[in-house]
């Protein structure tokens, strides 16, 4: 299986991509790996706090996506995280040191954009969280208004 970097699949610029690499990817689901260190984004003396886990879910959401469109012949494009359905991890923080794999798999995915993600995070065959995502990815034609300075 040939998996592109996954700063190619996920539509930030670093240091914001917070995934180290997929694992593995199909049609229907992506897992994604993260090394927990001292240097890396949003990292305090106890460790990353559970609730940047979340971004951790969403961008292998959108790792899978960048995915899909990569197997299409197509070029990533946005989307975005609606809302979060009981997001339940077991600690506060995620140690340094740690290295969680992050899973997520299609619920549904409508014609309109709509999706529903059902995603967790691992350390090794422990779960530690466990979330689903609803998500919004609109067509490619699209176009966002330019930000203007104040």
């Amino acid at each position: 299986m040939n998996i592109p970097d996954i700063s190619s699949l996920v539509p930030h610029a670093r240091p914001m991509v917070l995934l180290d690499r997929v694992i593995c990817a199909d049609e229907e689901s992506l897992s994604a790996e993260v090394s927990i260190r001292s240097d890396s984004l949003f990292c305090t003396a106890e460790g990353v706090g559970a609730w940047v886990g979340l971004e951790y879910m969403a961008q292998a959401v959108a790792a899978y996506a960048g995915y899909v469109a990569h197997l299409r012949g197509e070029a990533v494009k946005i989307g975005f995280l609606l809302g979060t359905r009981r997001y339940d991890c077991n600690r506060p923080f995620f140690s340094v040191g740690t290295r969680l794999q992050i899973h997520v798999k299609r619920v549904f995915q409508s014609e309109n954009g709509m999706g529903s993600f059902e995603c967790r995070i691992a350390d090794g065959a422990a779960q530690l969280a466990s979330v689903t995502l609803t998500v919004y990815q609109p067509a490619a034609d699209v176009q966002f208004p330019e930000e203007t300075p104040p």
